[in-house]
This record gives C-alpha cells, sequence and structure tokens, in this order.
C-alpha cells in the first residue's frame, strides 16, 4: 500500500524521502530526515520510532548498512512486518522487507538511492523510481525525488489508488528545507507537484529570514514595509 523513495544528493549533501500510500496522513510517520546524517523510509505496516532510532545510529557514526544490521540484532519486535529504506552520509544504502510484508513488494537499491514499495502493481515500479533517480543527480533534490514518485506511479504504481503523499528534503539545518505533503485526497502526487512549484520559489528566502530575518525579502503582506 505504499511506495517511496529515499535519497541523498551528491553535490549538495541534502538528504530527503517521497512517499506515497493508499491511507491517511503517510507523511506524518513513515518519511525521515536528519541534516547531515540521512534519511530513512519506515513502512508497509508501519513503526515511525524506526526512522529516529536509525538516524540516531547512524548519527553515531554506523553506515547505513550497519545502522540497519543493528537494529534487526537488537531483538526489537515485530520487525517481520516493517519494510525499510534508508541512505546515509556517503551515499551507502540498506533496506529490509520483512516476511509479512504485503502483497507484491519489491526494493531497487543504488548509489545514493533506494526506491521501496509493498501492493505494488508491478516490481518495475521500484525500478522506475531509481532509474529517474539515478538519472537525474542535476536537479534539486526535491524536484528528484517528486519526479521519481511520479515516475512509479507512471510504472504502475499501487494496486488500488493511492490518497496521500509527502515530500520531505533536509539541507544543512536542524528543520526541513522542504516539507510538503497532501493528507489526504483523489490525485496526492498530483497535489504535491502543484505545492512544490508553487513552495520552490518562496523555499530559499524562509531560510534567509530564518538565519537573516534583516536581509530577508519582504514578506508582501498587509503591513510590511
Amino acid at each position: 500500500m505504499t511506495f517511496s523513495v529515499t535519497g541523498r544528493c551528491e553535490r549538495t549533501g541534502m538528504f530527503g524521502v517521497a512517499i506515497t500510500t493508499s491511507s491517511i496522513c503517510v507523511a506524518s510517520r513513515c518519511p525521515w530526515t536528519r541534516a547531515g546524517v540521512g534519511a530513512v523510509a519506515t513502512q508497509n505496516i508501519t513503526d515511525p520510532s524506526i526512522g529516529n532510532n536509525l538516524l540516531d545510529r547512524m548519527a553515531a557514526g554506523n553506515s547505513a548498512q550497519s545502522a540497519l544490521s543493528g537494529l534487526l540484532s537488537s531483538g526489537a519486535d515485530n520487525l517481520e512486518y516493517r519494510q525499510i529504506a534508508l541512505v546515509d552520509k556517503e551515499g551507502g544504502v540498506a533496506h529490509h522487507c520483512g516476511t509479512k510484508t504485503l502483497g507484491t513488494f519489491n526494493v531497487s537499491p543504488a548509489a545514493n538511492c533506494v526506491a521501496a514499495g509493498n501492493i505494488l502493481s508491478t516490481p518495475q515500479v521500484t525500478v522506475a523510481m531509481q532509474t529517474y533517480f539515478s538519472a537525474n543527480a542535476e536537479l534539486h533534490l526535491a524536484e528528484r525525488l517528486l519526479g521519481a514518485l511520479e515516475a512509479g506511479l507512471g510504472a504502475g504504481g499501487e494496486k488500488g489508488p493511492v490518497k496521500s503523499s509527502g515530500l520531505l528534503v533536509v539541507d544543512e539545518n536542524p528543520w526541513p528545507l522542504v516539507d510538503l505533503r497532501c493528507d489526504w485526497g483523489d490525485k496526492p502526487i498530483t497535489q504535491l507537484r502543484t505545492l512544490w512549484e508553487a513552495y520552490q520559489p518562496e523555499m530559499d528566502a524562509y531560510v534567509t529570514r530564518a538565519l537573516h530575518p534583516s536581509r530577508a525579502p519582504a514578506y508582501g503582506v498587509p503591513g510590511d514595509l
């Protein structure tokens, strides 16, 4: 019921996740990122605590594979229900599909990227996402991830309709550079595209307002001098 792409920009060091599913509010529980550390998608039957667990392990110096191996050997409950994908600060990736992963599932890893999905119409969904991501290194990471998600939808997507989506990207600061979502809708990936195209021209200005407000562009609201 979910497909996602988790990636790192080799030019900028940004990390991010783009994800969609048939249930509500996927962005509230499945994508996780941390500046200078990595990104994680935890899906299928989701345990949100896995995201920070793996980010903490990578922050302590573990590679994506070592972090995941540590989790899998930790005795944590219910890992057979989890599908996990992660990328570290070197572009290394790791993934896990528990024995109770739902329906047709697949994972397509590459340097700086891992695409994963379950209840897919075809395993080619993850292949299409990974191929798009790997072929478009010149794009902003948010655009690259969103394009990869669109490629997955174009390759068949889930067996049923998706209803929510999210795009999460972190750069140098402890807050997200991009955190966009459609929590419920008939065309959540299309809505995510609309949000990104509206947000992207304002994105850098919000960073300036946070770090250097005296240099920030005008807000364009009544009373703004």
